[in-house]
């Protein structure tokens, strides 16, 4: 049992640097295993695992081989030997695993030239860091998403050449308050009134506090957790602010983590952005802020919302470039089922300080310039959060080098005003955001952060194994549609 594994292994989040602290940790602790995890390009977590006969400073340093041949994104047949760098400041004990395991988050390297390989997104990541401290604007970037996701009991589809279909289910669906279940004990939040009623109606209280728990044993800090607006169990847990790779790592962790509890109370976790029809989607709100020697850069106690001119200056720079950085922020044929009018969808190519319909927000919780910040809210988590940070600080960091002006703040309901229609819109399709992605990635390429031939391989797989697959399919709408035609 979990409760079992902690008292066994104790202290889960050490703060490690080196490889001889990890070996050192491995073997007072009694750990058995070591599971070397890295990210594929479109953004799924891969690994293997090795015994602790096989850790050893030596080997941490050399790296462990792999088939690279066979990850999506990565190296063709003839080229395939990888290697995975571990990074020691990412060890962790591994509690969803009943051997005791320790987990470590790696890096990827060409075992022939020796350097970082390009198509890593976490090197990415790594890249952008590098240069915003080598632009001089800023020191460190801090980043906040927050993961909304579905815990459902019941998932199952398929599609072949004569038939397809989905069926999901919850024991929190409203459209479950006629089934049999002796006796039917109510409790459905209704349609878009899931935020925020207590148990017994937000029946998984204790499922997402058992979440939080082992995220806080992996070294994340949460901050809260809660139910969200659509029925059928749509949840949120927010994870304290960090800089942009351990945030995109600590991301990966908390999805892994979530997807594994749910899997012990027999329920299953997505992150996909829109499984339910007539109902709010899921999204991954970005919040994130620019500081310097300490200070945060986004706060003036005399500017619009509290944030300075270097911070209107950046949000340019993401309204600007929204329609690139879609392809990479929100990359999948499901994502424009999300992104429409309504629902709280963020929509509208504006900034605001409240307006939750703007794809900029800036809020206004508090005035203490430690916490001011803007949030990016068209994300979702079907992203890769390597790439997906990386291309916001690069877009915002556009805004700033050329001072780029956002107009003016749009405040009201933009769709309740005469504003409405007029105001430009995200595009509507995966198919137009990787076509806006050709067209404007010069952003990307600054400090050589994003390359060219990692932009083109995302397009040419998103289009070719997504965009492709889902356009030769018929829907089964369509035969409600056409089938009298």
């Amino acid at each position: 049992m979990l409760e079992d594994l902690i008292k066994k292994t104790g202290e889960t989040a050490p703060k490690l640097a080196t490889a001889q602290e990890v070996v050192s940790f491995v073997r007072e602790k009694g750990l058995e295993m070591v599971d070397l995890k890295f990210i594929d390009l479109p953004g799924t977590w891969q690994h293997f695992t090795v015994p602790v006969s096989q850790l050893s400073e030596k080997n941490m340093a050399a790296g462990y081989g792999f088939d690279g041949s066979s990850i999506r994104g990565f190296q063709h047949i003839h080229e395939s030997d990888m290697l995975l760098m571990p990074d020691a400041a990412t060890a962790v004990i591994d509690k969803m695993c009943r051997v005791p395991t320790l987990s470590l988050i790696c890096d990827v390297r060409d075992p022939v030239t020796g350097k970082d390989y390009s198509r890593d997104p976490r090197y990415v990541a790594r890249k952008a860091e590098a240069f915003l401290r080598q632009s001089g604007i800023a020191t460190v970037s801090y980043w906040g998403p927050e993961l909304e996701f579905f815990i459902f009991d019941d998932i199952r589809y398929g599609q072949d050449q004569h038939s397809g279909y989905y069926f999901v289910d919850s024991v929190e669906g409203s459209w479950n308050t006629g089934r049999e279940e002796r006796p039917n004990l109510g409790y459905k939040p209704r349609y878009k009134e899931g935020y925020f009623p207590v148990p017994p109606t937000d029946s998984l209280q204790d499922i997402r506090s058992e979440m939080v728990l082992v995220l806080q044993e992996a070294g994340i800090e949460v901050e809260a957790h809660h139910h969200e607006v659509a029925t059928a169990g749509q949840n949120e847990i927010d994870m304290r602010f960090d800089s942009l790779t351990r945030m995109a790592d600590k991301t990966m962790t908390y999805k892994y983590i979530l997807k594994n509890i749910a899997r012990r109370h027999g329920k299953t976790v997505t992150f996909m952005p829109k499984p339910l029809f007539q109902d709010n989607g899921t999204g991954m709100h970005v919040h994130q802020s620019l500081w310097k020697d300490g200070a945060n850069i986004f706060f003036d106690a005399k500017g619009y919302a509290l944030v300075s001119q270097t911070a209107l200056h950046y949000i340019a720079g993401l309204i600007r470039h929204a329609p690139a950085l879609l392809a990479l922020c929100a990359p999948t044929t499901n994502s424009y089922r999300r992104l429409v009018p309504g629902y709280e969808a963020p929509v509208n190519l504006a900034y605001s300080q409240r307006n939750r319909s703007a794809c900029v927000r800036i809020p206004v919780y508090s005035t203490s310039p430690s916490s001011k910040r803007l949030e990016f809210r068209p994300p979702d988590g079907s992203c890769n959060p390597y790439l997906a940070f990386a291309a916001m600080l690069m877009a915002g960091l556009d805004g700033v080098i050329n001072k780029l002006d956002p107009g003016q703040p749009l405040d009201m309901d933009l769709y309740e005003t005469e504003l409405a229609g007029k105001v430009k819109q995200v595009p509507g399709s995966l198919g137009e955001v990787l076509d806006a992605l050709e067209a404007d990635h010069e952003f990307l390429l600054r400090g050589n952060v994003f390359t060219k031939d990692v932009l083109e391989t995302w397009i040419s797989y998103k289009r070719q194994k997504e965009l492709d697959e889902v356009r030769l399919r018929p829907h089964p709408w369509e035969f409600h549609l056409y089938f009298d035609v």
